[in-house]
């Protein structure tokens, strides 16, 4: 195994891919742990130390690789696009133009590839106001009193709900950049990076 991986290290183009995978998933990583603006880490950190361990919480933590419950920058990790990309899945065997497009070949898939990108936009933004409501109203957590938000007011909550959804639009661009220039899936790669962590 270990000689394997050592082979792949002598190979100069392989290793060039290998390096910018490791360097996109440093990239994740660190966004996973930068807390968005507004955020009241300390009280976070105290709330999840007193009921992370609960039934839904460590579920939660698990996909999200506890970015989510710390309302840091990729808190909503990569599932906003993975249900758009079912959605859009299910939509091509429901909707006839879709269908079509999807029978273009290559021209017709670039196109329902733009559609997920923008539906994914759309379920990230509805998924982060619905997070940073939450968090507002001190319901994110339940059982935690502390305010997880510096301020309550309607210029943090804007600037939290962008923040978060524009952090799965780099998300999305990361994976994609693995993809094309790394090595294998690159939402496939974010994913598992996301639970191992």
């Amino acid at each position: 195994m270990l000689s394997a991986f050592a082979n792949a290290f002598r190979t100069p183009d392989l290793r060039r891919k290998l390096l910018f995978v490791l360097l996109i998933i440093t990239v994740f990583r660190l966004g996973s742990q930068i807390p968005t603006p507004g955020v009241n880490v300390a009280n976070v950190q105290s709330c999840i130390s007193d009921v992370g361990d609960q039934g839904i919480y460590s579920l939660i933590n698990l996909f999200s690789g506890g970015a989510l419950l710390q309302l840091t920058v990729f808190a909503l990790g990569i599932m906003p696009y993975i249900t758009a990309s079912i959605i859009l899945q299910l939509l091509v065997v429901v909707i006839p133009r879709l269908e079509a497009l999807k029978k273009e070949g290559q021209a017709g898939q670039t196109k329902i590839t733009q559609y997920t990108r923008y539906l994914t936009l759309g379920l990230a933004l509805l998924q982060a106001t619905g997070i940073v409501a939450l968090a507002r109203s001190g319901n994110l957590l339940a059982g935690c009193t502390k305010p997880l938000l510096h301020s309550n007011g309607t210029e943090t909550f804007l600037v939290m709900v962008v923040t978060m959804t524009a952090g799965t639009a780099v998300i999305m661009w990361l994976g994609e950049q693995i993809t094309e220039r790394g090595i294998g899936n690159g939402m496939s790669l974010l994913i598992f990076t996301q639970v191992v962590s």
